[in-house]
């Protein structure tokens, strides 16, 4: 059995795809880019400010499942521009306790809307 989540409080899905989907005591979350979701316009500014409002989004998602940062096991994190992944990686760090969930970071070419980038999760929750 799978259901899917869905806030107003994170960007909406601009497609044929959830927020997020629970999948038994897995929760699936949509890449985010950083996207405020009270314009949604793409937030400009250093990388560090865009990782930070990818992962406000990410909680917020998160949170109307009943679930936290607390709880992601796994991340994948895109960049545009790998150059970018020491300021990346120092915002991202404010958000993860440890022990931080396992992590991917990989370049890539192009990503929705020019963000410089985009992150997935994956939340497990003993349910």
């Amino acid at each position: 059995m799978r259901d899917a989540v869905a806030t107003s409080s994170a960007p909406r899905a601009v497609g044929p795809y959830s927020q997020a989907v629970r999948a038994g005591d897995f929760l699936f979350v949509s890449g985010q880019i950083p996207i405020d979701p009270a314009t949604g316009a793409l937030v400009e500014g250093e990388i560090g400010d865009q990782t930070r409002r990818v992962l406000l989004n990410l909680q917020a998602i998160l949170a109307a499942a009943g679930a936290s940062l607390d709880e992601v096991v796994r991340t994948t994190v895109f960049l545009a521009n790998l150059d970018d992944f020491a300021a990346m990686n120092e915002a991202y760090g404010e958000f993860f306790a440890l022990p931080a969930p396992a992590r991917s970071t990989v370049e890539a070419a192009r990503l929705p809307k020019g963000a410089r980038l985009e992150i997935d999760v994956i939340a497990y929750q003993r349910r």
